[in-house]
């Protein structure tokens, strides 16, 4: 769980942002009296955030953690029933998927500090992000089932996360997932104790810190990129991108100094 203080009244601010001297930025979502919904103000405060750090040369690696109880409990429900016009939720829905979509173009690892529930849009923060670690005790649920509202936008990211059954049992149940079960199915990479959650993600966070920004950029986009390719495209594609990382200053030096025995100097081009 996260260390930080937090804001428990209207004026705290809806995502903090911490930049890191060792290239680790930690975004937390700060709203924990709601379980860290996903309001326009919240939505539209990590989407700077992450901007921000996809612009900022001395971020490495992004963490997206939650302040209080819960990572993220999915959209904010009063706020949707407040103002019940089409053209309303129309934007909420297509905020939130240019909010995930703003996550997999960043130019930057995107890890998920998971504790608590992750729940709806919360749970599709999770799929959606590149890498999630998750405490012993978090759950996951796309319960919208259970309301009448069919997760059909966290459907898109739960479904490119994990296997299409495993993704249309907990699309069509709304039952929640313990992070063991999480893991199984590919949901999350990591599963430690709650008091080691923040150490564990830390460290992975440094791990990839520590490698060529310019590198894990190419990589990162050509991941998705070639997710979206049928076999034969795909390997066209990547042998392309293999081709122009190769002709990079930090592959001439990875290599050279692999050769030669030293660690590599990264000049992030």
């Amino acid at each position: 769980m996260s260390a930080l203080p937090v804001g428990t009244n209207e004026t705290a601010p809806p995502v903090v942002d911490e930049p890191s001297p060792d290239g680790v930025r930690r975004l937390t979502l700060n709203r924990p009296q709601t379980r860290n919904a996903l309001s326009v103000a919240v939505m539209d405060a990590l989407r700077a955030a992450l901007h921000r750090a996809g612009d900022d040369p001395k971020t490495r690696v992004v963490v997206l953690a939650g302040a209080g109880p819960a990572f993220c409990s999915g959209h904010d429900l009063r706020e949707l029933r407040a103002d019940p016009r089409r053209e309303t939720y129309e934007r909420v829905f297509a905020q939130c998927s240019e909010l995930m979509l703003t996550i997999t173009r960043l130019p930057k690892p995107v890890i998920a500090e998971v504790h608590g529930i992750a729940t709806a849009a919360g749970c599709q923060l999770v799929a959606t992000c590149d890498l999630a670690v998750a405490a012993a005790d978090a759950r996951f649920a796309t319960p919208g089932v259970n309301i009448g509202l069919f997760c059909s936008t966290p459907m898109v990211a739960l479904s490119r996360a994990v296997g299409r059954k495993a993704a249309m049992e907990m699309l069509l149940t709304g039952e929640m997932v313990d992070a063991a079960r999480a893991r199984e199915l590919g949901l999350v990479n990591r599963v430690v104790p709650a008091a080691e959650l923040r150490q564990t993600v830390d460290a992975l966070a440094r791990t990839i810190a520590a490698k060529s920004a310019l590198t894990l950029a190419i990589g990162k986009a050509a991941f998705y990129r070639q997710a979206e390719l049928d076999l034969a495209a795909a390997y066209r594609y990547a042998a392309e991108v293999m081709t122009t990382n190769m002709l990079a200053h930090d592959a001439a030096e990875g290599i050279d100094a692999f050769l030669e025995k030293r660690a590599p100097v990264w000049c992030d081009r």
